[in-house]
């Protein structure tokens, strides 16, 4: 495992992620205050990818540096307002949901016996089919499924 290399990773992921919340918060912004240039931005969210942010924002910069600008003081201000909050609520978030498929495991697994027995169309097992020890017990009185020298 590469802990250094892994956090190398989800931040550039984050990082690109915040240029797209970035982008869609000033085509908002636009689309009330300057129409036609929320339209070419949307477009060029659309046509370029913009989930590597970086590679957006160098091809963005050939058309229009100020929107450039624009993206980037903004997406400053969600790292700042965001980041903090970041790290406790991913710890969180994975503890719940690691939580909630263990429990979900955990319900299937002690379900299953129990949904053969109970399904529509199906005879219900005798006991003696579910207990292979109790057969053994009743054809053969010798074994004593209790001695536990035998195990």
């Amino acid at each position: 495992m590469y802990p250094k290399k892994v956090a190398n990773d989800t931040a550039k992921v984050l990082q690109s992620y915040l240029t797209y919340q970035a982008v869609r918060t000033i085509i908002d912004q636009l689309t009330e205050t300057n129409p036609s240039q929320a339209i070419w931005l949307r477009q060029q969210s659309a046509e370029n990818r913009i989930q590597d942010g970086e590679a957006f924002l160098q091809s963005l910069m050939q058309d229009n540096k100020e929107l450039v600008l624009r993206i980037l003081t903004v997406r400053e201000h969600l790292a700042e307002a965001v980041l903090d909050f970041l790290p406790e609520m991913v710890r969180s978030n994975i503890g719940k949901s690691n939580t909630d498929c263990r429990r979900q495991i955990l319900e299937r697994l002690t379900q299953t016996p129990a949904l053969k027995e109970t399904s529509p169309g199906v005879a219900p097992t005798s006991s003696t089919e579910t207990h292979p020890e109790i057969d053994l017990t009743e054809t053969h009185p010798e074994i004593d499924s209790t001695d536990e020298s035998q195990e």
